[in-house]
């Protein structure tokens, strides 16, 4: 069997994860601003944030740990790239434990909201950047690794 179909994964792998990423902040967003107009989604809400951040989390801590390396290894001419991203994701982790803490202190559903606002106008730049930066050289790049373990659990 040819590696072609392994390789060309990694890219439609990202593309993925990120989908399912971006739905997931949808759900989250569609039930904080439900929250707004319902006082018993809190249960429901708490859920679907912590959905939201532990597969963001986890979705960044692959690509830090996993596609990262062997990426510059195999295409240094991205280091600079690979150490935007990368703080980008620690950004977005500060902003993720901020949120969480809102979401456990039982902040306000339209509190809530404005959080989900605010860091999705931030992922989905991050997301751009990165799938604009990445999709080019994931069709080449060379990884034996699981993409859940890569590019997150969701």
């Amino acid at each position: 069997m040819s590696d072609i179909p392994r390789l060309i994964a990694w890219r439609r792998q990202l593309l993925e994860a990120h989908t399912r990423l971006r739905s997931a902040l949808s759900v989250a967003q569609d039930a904080a601003e439900s929250g707004t107009h319902l006082p018993d989604v809190s249960r429901d809400l708490l859920l679907f944030c912590h959905g939201f951040c532990v597969g963001l989390d986890g979705h960044h801590r692959g690509e830090d740990a996993l596609l990262f390396p062997p990426l510059v290894a195999q295409f240094p001419e991205l280091a600079g790239v690979v150490s935007k991203l990368t703080q980008d994701h620690e950004m977005m982790a500060t902003l993720l434990a901020r949120f969480d803490a809102a979401v456990r202190s039982a902040e306000s559903p339209a509190t809530l909201a404005l959080h989900l606002q605010g860091f999705a106008a931030i992922m989905e730049s991050h997301f751009r950047f990165e799938e604009r930066q990445l999709e080019p050289v994931l069709d080449r790049l060379q990884l034996d690794a699981d993409p859940s373990a890569v590019f997150g659990p969701l």
